[in-house]
């Protein structure tokens, strides 16, 4: 059977044969299935096609506590009181918007001996904007976060964990090295510490099997407004370290892995 598309005034027919159809079936799964290797690339905090990202080194023991979108008043300097009692370190991300509004909280992070990095300073999605919002926003929180501790940044976690090369590609030119993760709280959401703990064991048990560490991602404030209560998140913190201690985990911050 032949379809034929006729044009008027005898311009040339295109015949769209069962084996045309056939191509042109393959051509859109393949289009289809491109986009969504890319879409993947893009967000899958683990993915490694666009280029290398930081996640966790190879042994399973060591466990990073990455806090993500502060410094926020109403979390941060009682994140720093539980830390402390365990004599941890830990990892903040930082937005650079908040760092301005509360340059103390981010001084007191550093003098505890915490890893402070970039967050970008409105924490949009890389993977969307454009080459020079994306230098922008990187350099932009370098220079607050800089401007505040008088020492360069390395390290960056790109909002969402999205990405694509530019991206990339910009924060190696700025010296950044891309921070993702590959264990979740989801202490973004209303859950209780318990459902929280669960979730992050799962995700630590995963990695056990694939003789890897754990950075687990966390969140002392929220990128929309300062203020934001992140009780759970501080309970939760609590017993990660308990737990830590009682199993013989050894917390560290990412740069032991670059």
């Amino acid at each position: 059977m032949q379809i034929a598309l006729r044009q008027q005034k005898g311009l040339a027919q295109l015949m769209l044969t069962p084996r045309t159809i056939t191509d042109l079936a393959i051509a859109v799964v393949a289009t289809a299935s491109t986009s969504g290797i890319l879409t993947h690339a893009a967000l899958s905090p683990q993915s490694q096609l666009f280029g290398h990202t930081l996640i966790a080194g190879n042994d399973p023991k060591e466990i990073a506590l990455t806090y993500d979108d502060g410094p926020n008043y109403a979390a941060t300097p009682e994140l720093l009181n539980i830390l402390a009692q365990h004599n941890v370190r830990a990892t903040f991300f930082m937005i650079g918007k908040f760092v301005r509004l509360r340059p103390d909280i981010v001084r007191a992070v550093h003098a505890a001996g915490h890893l402070v990095a970039n967050h970008t300073m409105t924490h949009p999605w890389l993977s969307v904007e454009s080459a020079s919002r994306i230098r922008e926003e990187l350099r932009g929180c370098n220079q607050a976060l800089e401007d505040v501790l008088g020492a360069p940044v390395r390290y960056v976690r790109f909002p969402h964990g999205a990405r694509r090369p530019a991206t990339l590609r910009i924060a190696a030119e700025l010296g950044l090295t891309p921070v993702q993760w590959n264990a979740m709280a989801f202490d973004w959401k209303p859950l209780s510490p318990e459902r929280m703990v669960s979730l992050v064991a799962g995700g630590m048990r995963r990695n056990l099997r694939r003789g890897r560490g754990s950075n687990i991602l966390l969140h002392d404030g929220f990128d929309q407004a300062m203020g934001t209560d992140r009780s759970a998140t501080l309970q939760l913190t609590h017993r990660l370290l308990e737990d830590a201690a009682r199993e013989g985990r050894r917390p560290v911050t990412v740069d032991a892995w670059s």
